[in-house]
């Protein structure tokens, strides 16, 4: 390393966020940018620890310890410290199609692994990666790259969510002519309309993106749903591949008395509606559910919950409360939690953090569940009943939450926002292929192989692993590439 007494000299810094209370009368993305000089220093605090498991990518008790697409961290903070900005860009797209995405969305597993943060606060990656990135896009150096020649064979690569793109830009690089299908009228998937505006901005970030795949060479076909606009089949028959990246859309419902009642959503539908009328119209057609004035209730944690939470925040609400079935985190690891896990500790996320500073206090509610919904005479949401619970082990040796006699509740709600995770896909194309499920009813294909029972048919993305992270989209779009190509060519020289 460039400077072996780095993280001695210099402590843990990021650059500062908007203030909340003004962040939040925009839709505009909330982080400051770092001058250089400081940028550098950072970069420098990567202490050349012999073993970096920052980019090791490997599950420990079922979440991601290290970089799921195994950056090059340390090599790429070194290149930052020493000032070599394009060399350090050539590193991360070595394992990264969208370090743009992830320096913003990713909650960052490499930084819970990072070796330094065994006694200290751990590297920033994170914001070096989105700063490499940004700076590769200010200076020029992010010009299209088109293939110099073409292998003559044709891939479908249906939906167009993190997984997808990485898939298409590895299967383009490879030489092949790639379409990508959308059924929504933009391209991202989640990244367009899954995720609000002020984390991931839609023209500024996806788009840009967009925009280069197709100067590659990458073809967009949007308002097309494979399985009804058009046949499963049909699609066999034009391209010599298929990969299946469609995500894992349906959303956790919550069937309790009162759940016909008006003004309660599934949380994915609240966010596609509010981005795409804010890109639409500024929300000036007001074709989105808005949460002004009203008392907002969001039932989940995680960062559906959080975005919800935000984006209430920027509509107006009168007030925001999030329930968690869950205990609330401990401040620090808990022994059962050492590193390199994913440290679950409490944090205090951006739309929390929007929420305390307007009412002046978390929003969140643990061991919460909520029991009924209660209407009015006009059959609209008015109020939710909620009971405490406990987590005690049950007679085959699982906790499961107990409910605590006496804690009963209600809740004045005007708006209710279902934000408790996804089942898995949707049904229509995998039936039409007659891809075979796994016992969640994702489609079934090996990690590493990727090939679904269908002679030509590729899964990947949470369509296969179920709902996951960005990161670990874009490493099953790149893997499914590297087999797609395989399958095409008999060999394949995708990474």
């Amino acid at each position: 390393m460039g400077k072996p007494t780095g993280f001695i000299e210099h402590q843990r810094e990021l650059p500062e966020d908007r203030a909340p209370l003004e962040r939040v009368r925009d839709w505009q993305e909330f982080h400051h940018h770092m001058p250089e000089e400081r940028l550098r220093e950072q970069g420098s605090r990567c202490m050349d620890c012999g073993v970096p498991f920052c980019h090791t990518g490997t599950l420990i008790s079922g979440m991601a310890s290290g970089c799921p697409i195994n950056n090059l961290i340390p090599e790429w903070n070194d290149l930052v410290y020493r000032g070599l900005w394009h060399e350090a860009l050539e590193r991360l797209l070595k394992t990264n199609n969208f370090p743009e995405f992830t320096g913003r969305v990713c909650p960052a597993p490499c930084e819970g692994s990072c070796v330094l943060g065994l006694n200290e606060t751990p590297v920033t990656i994170k914001n070096i990666e989105g700063t490499i990135i940004e700076r590769a896009f200010e200076e020029g150096w992010m010009a299209p790259r088109p293939p110099e020649k073409r292998t003559g064979k044709k891939v479908a690569v249906v939906g167009s969510g993190p997984s997808g793109l990485a898939c298409a830009a590895q299967l383009n690089r490879a030489g092949h002519w790639v379409t990508v299908f959308e059924r929504a009228d933009r391209i991202g998937g989640l990244l367009m309309y899954g995720i609000p505006n002020m984390k991931l901005d839609k023209q500024k970030v996806v788009q840009r993106r967009v925009d280069l795949m197709a100067a590659e060479g990458v073809q967009f076909v949007t308002g097309v749903e494979i399985g009804r606009d058009l046949p499963a089949a049909q699609l066999r028959a034009e391209f010599d591949a298929i990969v299946m990246c469609c995500g894992a859309t349906k959303g956790r419902d919550l069937s309790i008395e009162g759940r016909q009642l008006e003004g309660i959503h599934m949380a994915v539908r609240f966010l596609h509606l509010n981005t795409k009328s804010l890109l639409d119209s500024q929300h000036a057609d007001g074709e989105y559910i808005s949460a002004k004035d009203k008392n907002v209730i969001v039932i989940g944690g995680g960062d559906t919950g959080t975005d919800c939470v935000g984006t209430s925040m920027r509509h107006g609400c009168k007030t925001v409360t999030q329930f968690e079935i869950m205990p609330r985190p401990a401040d620090t690891r808990q022994p059962n939690n050492p590193w390199p896990e994913w440290p679950k500790v409490y944090l205090l996320d951006y739309g929390q953090q929007e929420a305390k500073a307007r009412f002046g206090d978390d929003p969140r509610q643990y061991l919460i569940n909520t029991k009924r919904f209660v209407g009015d005479a006009q059959g609209k949401v008015k109020e939710l009943h909620t009971v405490q619970v406990e987590w005690v082990k049950g007679d085959n040796g699982r906790p499961f939450p107990k409910e605590i006699p006496g804690s009963e509740k209600v809740w004045p709600a005007d708006l209710v926002l279902l934000a408790m995770g996804f089942l898995g896909p949707e049904d229509t194309m995998l039936e039409q292929l007659a891809v075979e499920r796994d016992e969640r009813s994702n489609a079934k294909a090996q990690y590493g192989r990727f090939a679904t029972n269908v002679e030509g048919v590729f899964a990947a993305g949470d369509m296969r692993r179920g709902q996951s992270l960005v990161v670990w989209a874009i490493n099953e779009g790149r893997g499914a590439a590297r087999e797609c190509d395989r399958y095409l060519m008999g060999q394949t020289q995708l990474p």
